[in-house]
């Protein structure tokens, strides 16, 4: 399948092709290229333009550069642009501009990866599906996603997401999605954002990029809804609240065996569903991506029964059983209300001691350390067991909770995971979370290999 022709990737991007090319994908990576790839020479850690040569030798059918690299011939398949980056934006406007289909748009401060990945699984069946890999949905992410888009798409889902203020609101013109949802809004980046208003304001700017009409679909039960809502009026959107009060809620959840059984009104529509995990945030964020499907115009019970193949991404909560223990990898990121989630669902799950491993929340601003110490307060606290805990930030929270619950505190997450063995005991069910940077996935490694086992997905037949 040809993606783009020389002549059509010039045309979006005002460059100049060397010579004629067909392309059948999109690439910034020479480690997981393909053939046929066109490889975008990105400047970032490392410039791109080094790796041209190799790209091509691995059987890229033409790269888009902003000069011709050192030992790549002139007659090379190249398309040569004044500035890469800006070349790949306007290729992903292109992309988006001649594909006829329904975009579906997803932020939030938690949960936005899982939601994105349930609507690509529950949307299965209803055409042809295109939606953002990993979670590409930065600056860079989202215009690659478009520019992979094949034309004939007929639903798309994009993740958007930030750091700082200003930057949702040009990938969301980008994506001119018909519909946009909001996962949640948390305190996460709050150095960047001072308040939590902040980040709902800035959350809320990817309804400014909605086609007219358009859907928002946003989470009720927030201290920052009404300023949700007022972000899409604003933009002119049609909104349609999720939660226990919203036109989208669960009438009915049971967790069994990790996993939880959901009944739900979609709309007037009511749905039953499955879902791997024994979140009940997982649980809030089907409704709202449901919500979102059917507002697309798809068929919503349908997509509830596909939810059932839907499982959570390595260390964003999957559950699995490792050498006698119960874990739930949530390593990849933390928050005050990512973590208060986590701890809900290691409240719920029965059968033994339930022990949380917790490192670091970071960019939470000048608060950072009452946040912290915060938590000991939080509702499912009180179920827990032990807390080992690792990082400066989180000496507040093992200094905050009574003598029974403390466990070992460690400096950092590298000298918690050496004392792995002395974390856990068989029985035991176990939370593993902190923010990414906080390195707390160390302790997940080292308890595999003290518990020789793999991750879920990883297994051997």
């Amino acid at each position: 399948m040809t993606l783009w022709t020389s002549q059509e990737a010039a045309a979006a991007t005002g460059g100049r092709a060397t010579r004629d090319f067909a392309v059948g994908g999109v690439s910034i990576d020479t480690r997981t290229i393909r053939p046929g790839d066109l490889f975008v020479a990105l400047q970032a850690a490392r410039d791109g333009h080094d790796f041209v040569a190799q790209a091509l030798e691995k059987g890229a059918a033409a790269a888009l550069v902003s000069r011709i690299p050192e030992g790549v011939a002139a007659d090379a398949p190249l398309l040569v642009v004044p500035e890469v980056l800006a070349a790949l934006e306007a290729l992903g406007r292109a992309g988006r501009a001649r594909m006829r289909g329904k975009v579906v748009a997803i932020t939030g401060s938690v949960g936005k990866t899982s939601s994105k990945e349930m609507a690509r699984i529950a949307l299965a069946g209803q055409g042809r599906i295109h939606a953002a890999e990993a979670s590409y949905n930065n600056h860079w992410g989202v215009p690659l996603t478009l520019a992979r888009m094949p034309e004939d798409t007929d639903f798309a889902i994009v993740e958007i997401g930030m750091n700082h203020p200003g930057e949702i609101e040009p990938l969301a013109r980008l994506t001119h999605p018909q519909v946009a949802m909001i996962t949640t809004v948390a305190a996460a980046h709050l150095e960047a954002f001072g308040a939590i208003e902040g980040i709902a304001r800035e959350k809320g700017a990817i309804f400014r990029g909605l086609t007219q009409p358009g859907t928002a679909i946003i989470p009720e039960d927030l201290p920052v809804t009404q300023l949700l809502r007022d972000c899409a009026d604003e933009a002119g959107a049609i909104v349609i609240g999720f939660g226990q009060h919203g036109m989208a809620k669960p009438l009915k959840a049971e967790t069994a065996d990790g996993a939880t059984r959901v009944r739900a009104r979609i709309l007037g529509e009511v749905v039953d569903f499955t879902l791997a995990s024994a979140g009940t945030h997982f649980v809030m964020n089907a409704v709202g991506v449901l919500a979102a499907l059917s507002a697309a115009g798809a068929d919503v019970k349908a997509a509830a029964r596909n939810l059932s193949d839907w499982r959570p991404p390595l260390g964003r909560g999957a559950v699995e059983e490792l050498g006698g223990i119960r874990l739930i990898d949530d390593a990849y990121n933390s928050n005050p209300t990512s973590l208060s989630a986590g701890l809900a669902t290691l409240a719920r799950l029965t059968g033994g001691r339930r022990v949380a491993i917790l490192g670091d929340m970071l960019e939470l601003g000048p608060e950072e350390i009452a946040l912290h110490a915060g938590m000991a307060e939080d509702p499912a606290m009180a179920a827990v067991d032990l807390v080992h805990t690792a990082g400066p930030r989180m000496r507040a929270l093992h200094e905050a909770l009574p003598q029974a619950r403390r466990g070992i505190h460690a400096e950092t997450a590298t000298e918690l995971a050496e004392r792995a063995q002395e974390l856990v005991a068989p029985g035991d069910i176990v939370l593993v979370k902190g923010s990414k940077s906080s390195k707390v996935s160390t302790v997940v490694d080292a308890l595999r290999r003290t518990r020789q086992s793999t991750p879920p997905g990883e297994r051997t037949a």
